[in-house]
């Protein structure tokens, strides 16, 4: 049985000395902006939660982008890298591991991506620290600007296959299957496109923004209010967005409302980025719900 995929910040700090020492519980610190790929590190360097370790959105979280474009903009690691990384960090298969970034900028995806990473690896302890940083600081959570000292230790991935679709399962998807693409509305109806080459959806997929998820503080919505916004019910769905980043606090959600990461909650992790990456694909525009 997974647990709840969030954490208070009262119960990080309740177990912070377990997160700066030798403790099992273990942080993880994804600040990152896709406009400026150092600003996360800088700012993790200025100071984070003590005993936290930087994950980098395209080094640690993804795998090396293909020659192509297939797999999309942040391919999945190998997950013998990813657990290598993990192992070498001080993350094992007993660890407690909490994840944030900072919701504030807009784009607290970030944490959500390691978690699904991790849970995809078969890691039920691993949560989202909800309101991220600037939670942490108005609970007056202590600030470090030291290096984690944490002894390497050996993680052994299980992967979860039933959590991942290809292009191929989306497009010979289910019918009752619900497509969701996570972008902000104006990219999902192809009316402007800041990153990839071309504009749109994938046919047949309802537009559910990312942002929704969250409230104005930058906490989670409670799991009646996302039931509403991902507005899928019990029925299976595939999840994407752009490069498999912003979809994953969707995924989150969705296990929240009821719908646990599976066969019936799956990230297509490619994404938009890898659907236009074969022109035969069909693209679609406008407002399909």
């Amino acid at each position: 049985m997974t647990s709840h995929p969030l954490k208070a910040v009262a119960w990080l700090l309740d177990h912070a000395q377990d997160a700066d020492s030798q403790g099992n519980v273990r942080v993880l610190d994804c600040r990152y902006a896709l406009s400026d790929p150092l600003v996360g590190r800088i700012e993790f360097l200025a100071g984070h939660v003590p005993g936290a370790v930087y994950a980098d959105l395209e080094t640690d979280l993804s795998g090396p982008v293909q020659p192509g474009g297939a797999g999309g903009r942040h391919p999945l690691p190998d997950p013998d890298v990813l657990a290598g990384w993990l192992g070498g960090v001080g993350i094992g298969n007993d660890s407690v591991v909490v994840c944030y970034d900072d919701p504030s900028t807009g784009q607290g995806f970030y944490a959500a991506r390691a978690w699904w990473l991790l849970r995809w690896l078969g890691h039920a302890q691993v949560f989202v620290l909800d309101g991220g940083w600037p939670a942490w600081q108005a609970a007056g959570g202590a600030v470090s600007t030291d290096d984690a000292a944490h002894a390497p230790t050996t993680f052994t991935p299980r992967v979860q296959t039933d959590m991942v679709a290809t292009a191929q399962d989306v497009q010979a998807r289910a019918p009752g299957t619900v497509l969701i693409d996570s972008r902000a509305p104006a990219r999902y109806r192809g009316e402007m496109e800041p990153i990839d080459r071309k504009a749109g959806h994938i046919p047949g997929a309802v537009n559910r923004d990312w942002s929704g998820v969250l409230d104005g503080a930058g906490h989670w919505r409670s799991p009646e209010v996302l039931g509403v916004h991902l507005n899928a019910g019990n029925a299976p769905s595939i999840t994407y967005c752009g490069s498999g980043v912003s979809a994953t606090p969707n995924l989150l959600a969705r296990e929240l409302a009821g719908v646990p990461l599976g066969p019936d909650n799956r990230l297509y992790a490619g994404s938009w980025s890898d659907w236009i990456s074969d022109p035969t694909r069909p693209v679609a525009v406008g407002a399909e719900d």
